[in-house]
């Protein structure tokens, strides 16, 4: 059981904080940078949630995604091997894969690149995939320095794609907002 009894403890003050294992480093280590655009990200899909709320297993999906986040900031915050911490494996990773399979099903093919734009709710999952994609080029950065479980990049991978198409699912039935190379916008010069 987690408990956490104090929210406000001073001990961040002087630019230090503590990673899960209790070593102390500055607030802009990469593995704190790495775990909190994780945490960004995973605030990201919240905000993406509030347009899925209608769509039951697309939300599901998207809470179980909050979840995991959280487990990916928790692998992350424990330098080399965790022990008893939970450890992200590929089985998430696979999950998104047949999640991305499924959403891509009722899609036309692309024709040219996408904007982020559209709904709402595609708004915000290109938001929160820009987002992810920070987080992914952020634990890069960190496995270059340090180890860190791989199956941690390979899930932000496979989550950003997963995003992208769920952006296109959002537009439906209107469709995507594509791409127009050269164009200029109305009433431009």
């Amino acid at each position: 059981m987690i408990r956490i009894d104090r929210v406000v403890t001073r001990g961040g003050d002087g630019g230090e904080t503590s990673l899960g294992d209790g070593a102390r480093v500055r607030k802009d280590a990469l593995r704190v940078d790495a775990y909190g655009c994780v945490d960004e990200a995973n605030a990201a899909i919240g905000v993406l949630r509030l347009h899925t709320v209608s769509h039951a297993e697309t939300d599901a999906l998207l809470a179980q995604i909050q979840n995991e986040l959280f487990d990916i900031g928790g692998d992350l915050c424990v330098p080399g091997h965790a022990g008893s911490r939970p450890r992200l494996d590929d089985a998430p990773a696979a999950r998104l894969e047949a999640a991305i399979a499924a959403l891509n099903a009722d899609l036309p093919p692309l024709t040219s690149f996408v904007l982020p734009a559209g709904s709402p709710g595609a708004a915000a999952a290109h938001v929160a995939r820009t987002v992810v994609r920070r987080a992914e080029r952020r634990v890069v950065g960190l496995a270059a320095a340090e180890a860190v479980n791989p199956a941690v990049v390979r899930y932000l991978n496979r989550l950003s794609d997963l995003l992208f198409v769920l952006a296109r699912w959002l537009n439906l039935p209107g469709g995507d907002v594509l791409w127009v190379p050269g164009s200029k916008p109305a009433g431009a010069g």
